[in-house]
């Protein structure tokens, strides 16, 4: 069945009170309510789940390079004003009609990617990633810079209790996008990442603890990076664009550059994957 698109009050749940006769909850947030302007600490009153949604309590919220695209006004459709944030790790305090997979109490991440429309050839074949309709956790929904937030429970996370709130958090952007490329980039035993930010040194310490030997790739002379990418175990690290680029049997490319690409697959042996993994501003 198709999936209702979130209503006026999900869009900006602070247009939405509680129960009839209940006096509006408040809650502190920071809101953006002119790209390129600072955020503003505000008092805001409690969202409300709607239904297949959970309200939840924010313990942390991870700040990622999109958020400040958003807040810069270099992504260009936000809702206004906005709670910025989609790595966000919480306790489910309330839950709506049609909201059945977590139950008050449980601990719950939400990521970037926070409404499909459930019909969409994407949606249907598996990849509502792509799904044209999509909306997103921070950017057309309200995100985590805020002490409760409510989210659709389609895409939240149930996660154990063996990770703390700091180390769960960025496994929500930087993490999935990394462990979606490492997966599409195959076996390899010898892996080159391209750029060294959030999600390369993720995976770069999951790779090593698989056994693969991880080759990093920086800015040239960026010794800083390649001193901290030896430290999480990488056997090599040095600038791209080298005359000496060690041999491979896989790379991801996380670093948003063109020229990237060739070099790449001329440091790979034939027959095996490439992971394009960089973001673009769209």
């Amino acid at each position: 069945d198709a999936v209702g698109e979130p209503n006026a009050a999900v869009r900006d749940p602070m247009l939405k009170d509680r129960n009839e006769g209940d006096a509006a909850r408040k809650m502190k947030a920071m809101l953006l309510e002119k790209p390129g302007e600072p955020l503003r600490e505000a008092e805001v009153e409690d969202p409300v789940p709607a239904e297949g949604q959970v309200a939840i309590r924010v313990a942390v919220c991870a700040v990622c390079r999109t958020d400040l695209h958003v807040v810069d006004g270099e992504l260009t459709d936000p809702k206004l004003p906005l709670i910025p944030g989609h790595m966000v790790v919480g306790t489910v305090e309330e839950t709506a009609p049609g909201a059945g997979r977590f139950a008050a109490g449980g601990r719950v991440g939400v990521p970037w990617l926070g409404w499909t429309d459930g019909t969409c050839r994407y949606c249907r074949s598996g990849r509502e990633n792509l799904c044209v309709n999509a909306k997103f956790t921070g950017y057309q929904l309200d995100g985590g810079y805020a002490e409760r937030m409510v989210a659709d429970e389609r895409f939240c996370f149930p996660l154990p209790e063996s990770y703390p709130d700091l180390q769960a958090a960025p496994l929500l952007c930087a993490g999935l996008i990394g462990y979606r490329a490492l997966r599409l980039a195959g076996e390899g035993e010898r892996l080159g990442l391209y750029g060294f930010g959030d999600s390369a040194h993720i995976i770069s310490q999951v790779a090593v603890h698989q056994g693969r030997r991880v080759y990093a790739f920086t800015r040239p002379g960026d010794e800083e990076t390649q001193a901290f990418a030896r430290q999480l175990g990488a056997q090599w690290a040095g600038g791209t664009g080298g005359p000496e680029t060690p041999e491979l049997d896989a790379a991801i490319i996380f670093a948003p550059v063109g020229e990237l690409v060739p070099e790449a697959l001329r440091a790979v042996v034939p027959g095996v994957s490439n992971a394009l993994a960089a973001s673009r501003r769209t």
